[in-house]
């Protein structure tokens, strides 16, 4: 079992920052991806980005490269998301996710294959 909380939501104008954190605990295998996702009202979630916490690799969906930033703290075992620029777009409920990367230890970005949530956390951009 894998234990994921969100936190560092809230309310931000446009062009404004937040950073949200994702603590995580247990199985040490299915937190070495952390995947941030999210979902804005009446659309499905799809993935932000994604860390291999045990090697630090990225991935990041085009509509956020060069504004959201993944980042990790294996000694406080808390994945970080830095989102900047924010837009009206941004606001969604976000999620952090765990998974077990493949055997080449790469971690998957598809929401299916993360076995693991949060309970979410809400980012409004006004």
């Amino acid at each position: 079992q894998v234990q994921l909380v969100e936190s560092g939501g809230g309310s931000v104008q446009a062009g404004g920052s937040l950073r949200l954190s994702c603590a995580a605990s247990g199985n040490t295998n299915f937190r070495k991806c952390i995947g941030w996702f999210r979902q804005a009202p009446g659309k499905e979630r799809e993935v932000v980005a994604v860390i291999y916490t045990a090697g630090g690799s990225t991935y990041y969906a085009d509509s956020v490269k060069g504004r959201l930033t993944i980042s990790k703290d294996n000694a406080k075992s808390t994945v970080y998301l830095q989102m900047n620029t924010l837009k009206p777009e941004d606001t969604a409920v976000y999620y952090c996710a765990g998974a077990a990367p493949d055997y080449g230890g790469n971690c998957p970005t598809r929401e299916a294959s993360f076995d693991y949530w949060g309970q979410g956390t809400q980012v409004t951009v006004s």
